[in-house]
């Protein structure tokens, strides 16, 4: 889910661009969110492929970024944070379960995702397909659009592709939220635009969590988006959560009631109709918003220099048999239909890698002949 109603708060900076805007770019992807969107593309091709179509369109997908030079990336969930419990639990339908030792979250754990569950077993199905392509999966420690943003705020990669709207509160800049083969087009957010357009940095859209509601935080029922906008910009962005941290979210209350006044004076209907979810008490309440500022701000993700990040940047090589060994199994194809949908891709990819290096050694002044430079790239 992410931040309810973010996307819309942050539709007047969605860009729509063509498709080749991501060629020689590097690009991580949140994997969850791919499966989740690709799993609900409409089952119209026949065999076994029927039964698992985020297996072929991902396939699809792969190959024609492939095509651009896109270099990807995919980035794996880890556990569950102990802040994201109790909604994890109502997702599955087994709220009930939640127990108070799991709402105390200075004492609760990260949970360990069932790693034999079935969509557990899609991700690794879909991890398969990309290392036979040559696209290594990190494994998150936790969130993981947490380590994609990390990766883009450390200039590690050029954007991220996640349908997550938290993406911006863990620190990522430029989100990728879908792409469209058939339209030949994806769909941009960047958080300059935003902070532009918006004025809303991160610590306001971190903010908006807290009022509207997220996966970290239940939020303040009676507030909607627009009373959430208007109060986080009356305050702005380098301020806001040092407001927090004084006052919890009671100053949110404080300016509504203060608008409302001024306009109607029915402040007794207005105390009614606005409250906090959750815990009453005002000194909790504020550890509860610290704990989520924290969440978002500090996520448990893999440094940049780690050995984990470290392996995903280096190049990892196409596995021409093991592809189409997948793809016998998925497709029911025969090798050579498997090269006829890859390896023009992986030559087109080729070509743009080799007029790169061409470029960049006549700017250093390195004119080697053509043949020379194939043969040595090859």
């Amino acid at each position: 889910m992410g931040v309810k109603n973010l996307w819309d708060i942050l539709e007047s900076c969605k860009k729509t661009l063509p498709l080749h805007h991501l060629q020689n770019k590097r690009v991580c992807i949140d994997l969850s969110c791919w499966i989740v969107q690709l799993q609900n593309v409409n089952k119209t091709h026949c065999g076994l492929v029927k039964d698992k179509p985020y297996i072929r369109n991902l396939f699809h997908r792969l190959r024609a970024l492939i095509a651009l030079n896109c270099s990807l990336i995919f980035v794996a969930d880890g556990s569950i944070p102990a802040i994201k419990l109790a909604t994890y639990r109502r997702r599955l339908n087994l709220g009930l379960e939640v127990t108070q030792d799991e709402t105390n979250l200075q004492n609760a754990c990260s949970l360990q995702r069932n790693m034999g569950s079935e969509f557990s077993c899609m991700i690794k199905e879909a991890k398969d397909i990309g290392l036979a392509l040559g696209i290594p999966c990190l494994d998150s420690i936790e969130e993981a659009e947490a380590q994609c943003a990390l990766l883009n705020s450390e200039s590690l990669c050029d954007g991220c592709f996640s349908s997550d709207s938290d993406v911006f509160l863990f620190g990522a800049r430029t989100v990728y939220r879908d792409i469209c083969l058939g339209e030949g087009h994806v769909v941009c957010y960047e958080m300059a635009e935003v902070e532009r357009k918006l004025g809303f940095g991160r610590n306001s859209l971190i903010t908006l969590a807290l009022i509207l509601g997220s996966d970290y935080s239940p939020g303040v029922h009676g507030l909607g988006p627009e009373s959430a906008c208007q109060i986080v910009s009356s305050i702005g962005d380098s301020d806001v959560l040092q407001k927090i941290a004084s006052q919890g979210l009671s100053f949110a209350k404080k300016i509504k009631t203060s608008k409302k006044q001024m306009s109607s004076k029915k402040t007794n209907s207005l105390d009614s109709e606005i409250h906090f979810n959750g815990n009453d008490n005002n000194s909790e309440r504020k550890n509860e918003c610290l704990r989520v500022i924290d969440a978002y701000l500090k996520p448990k993700c893999h440094p940049a220099d780690s050995d984990a990040v470290c392996r995903v940047l280096s190049q990892h090589p196409f596995q021409r048999l093991k592809l189409q060994r997948k793809c016998a199994h998925f497709f029911e194809w025969p090798p050579e239909k498997t090269d006829e949908y890859t390896l023009p891709k992986i030559a087109e990819r080729d070509l743009r890698r080799l007029a790169n290096l061409r470029s960049t050694s006549s700017e250093l002044g390195v004119d080697p002949p053509l043949q020379k430079v194939v043969m040595k790239y090859l």
